[in-house]
């Protein structure tokens, strides 16, 4: 399946995506020519090859008209503008025409969806256009207690975002329309201006849209917003999953330049264009478990035999420890607990109060599991349960109930291996 990979390390506003877009072979005529289709006056676009960091990709603009440099928003908010992200002048131009005129001071989105519904462009950039900025309004509409039609746009504000939109739908459907995966969200500190003043980052109107779709955000220590409210209804819409990459054979890379030079990373989103390797197919079951470690050197056999059995009593899949040789050469042991996610806290708590450990590490793990099957043979000794493992159809593992075989044994008064030896005669044959 052809996968578009979004590497927000960065953040994300509207123009870099579609600056990514492009690097990854977006004609820009063609999209010039889409975007001309909605008949929205009062702008050019700019876009050129640049570098950002080291990092040579594109960025693209939107100039007004009667502007001689892109509108910047590097460190203002009107509350209910999105914005086109942080700029710079550029210096490639091309130029689109429209006719149709609205408004001259904003555009509520009632008019922004009439717009682009009556427009000619394909039905599909249409539908998420128009579901891209009611992500948006809707979130913006909460902030100010307005119902979303009423949300207003004003007029640089709604240019901008309707060409970094409208753009992004329509340079996605020139890639064939691939599944948009993304990085962890990150986000950065510090303050921007809005109408009434000074307001943290991340903004009201973005918070609210990752929120709803049930992003999760992180900030980091660069002290600027990364995290347009136009790059997170983007995200919202179309990113089906965040995390890091996974099985994504990349085919083509691009880079979307924003415009401010960041302190601890370069100002840059990462498009990734390739196809999903497809995974090995087994039958196997998958979970995960909470791994739970400490290193100790001043504990006893004895008590660390009792902390075993109890904390397997107490519920843990497993617990062992393991010889290790710790800082200044002394010997000492590696004590690993594994568990459920909802028992982690409590035998970690138990490890803290019946070791000598300060502290425990603890780690998530994924785990793939045979196919378990229970059945009871008879064997001459009584009936013994036995545990079966099965992968794809075939079985592969064969375990008799220890505890079982060796109760059986003492009454027999045999070997436990005559016994657990007598449990695997018993299984019977596969397809029996």
């Amino acid at each position: 399946m052809k996968s578009l990979y979004l590497d927000i390390f960065s953040g994300l506003s509207g123009d870099m995506f579609i600056g990514a877009l492009l690097d990854l072979g977006v004609e820009f005529r063609t999209l010039r020519q889409e975007l001309q289709k909605l008949g929205l006056p009062g702008y050019h676009l700019h876009v050129a090859r640049r570098q950002k960091s080291g990092i040579e990709g594109v960025k693209f603009d939107v100039h007004l008209e009667g502007e001689s440099h892109p509108h910047e928003h590097d460190d203002h908010h009107d509350c209910c503008t999105p914005g086109h992200g942080d700029h710079d002048h550029v210096h490639s131009h091309s130029h689109s025409s429209g006719h149709h005129h609205h408004h001259a001071d904003s555009r509520d989105f009632s008019a922004i969806r009439g717009m682009i519904e009556s427009s000619s462009l394909s039905p599909w950039v249409r539908e998420r256009s128009i579901a891209v900025f009611r992500r948006i309004a809707e979130a913006e509409g909460k902030v100010h207690g307005l119902p979303p039609d009423k949300v207003h746009f004003h007029e640089v504000g709604a240019v901008d975002s309707i060409v970094d939109i409208v753009g992004t739908c329509i340079g996605l459907e020139l890639l064939g329309r691939p599944r948009v995966l993304a990085g962890p969200v990150v986000e950065g500190t510090g303050w921007v201006r809005c109408a009434h003043g000074r307001f943290p980052i991340p903004t009201a109107a973005t918070l609210e849209i990752l929120g709803a779709r049930g992003i999760p955000l992180t900030q980091c220590e660069e002290p600027h917003e990364l995290v347009t409210p136009t790059g997170a209804a983007l995200l919202a819409e179309f990113a089906e999953s965040f995390g890091p990459i996974r099985n994504l054979v990349a085919s083509r890379v691009g880079y979307g330049l924003g415009t401010r030079d960041n302190q601890t990373r370069p100002n840059v989103v990462r498009a990734v264009l390739g196809e999903e390797a497809a995974p090995e197919e087994h039958d196997w079951e998958t979970d995960s478990v909470v791994v739970l470690e400490t290193n100790l050197d001043d504990v006893s056999g004895e008590i660390l035999g009792e902390f075993i059995e109890g904390t397997l009593r107490a519920g843990a899949l497993d617990a062992f420890h393991v010889p290790i040789v710790m800082k200044k050469n002394r010997p000492g042991v590696l004590l690993t607990v594994l568990c459920h996610g909802r028992d982690a806290d409590r035998l970690t708590a138990r490890i803290l109060r019946h070791t000598s450990a300060f502290g425990v590490r603890r780690s998530v793990l994924e785990r793939r599991k045979l196919r378990r099957e229970m059945i009871r043979v008879r064997t001459e000794f009584g009936e013994i349960p036995v545990k079966l493992g099965w992968l794809d159809g075939d079985r592969i593992q064969a375990a008799p109930e220890f505890d079982v075989c060796r109760d059986k044994a003492v009454q027999a008064g045999v070997p436990v291996r005559q016994v657990f030896e007598a449990a695997l005669r018993a299984i019977p044959p596969t397809g029996s």
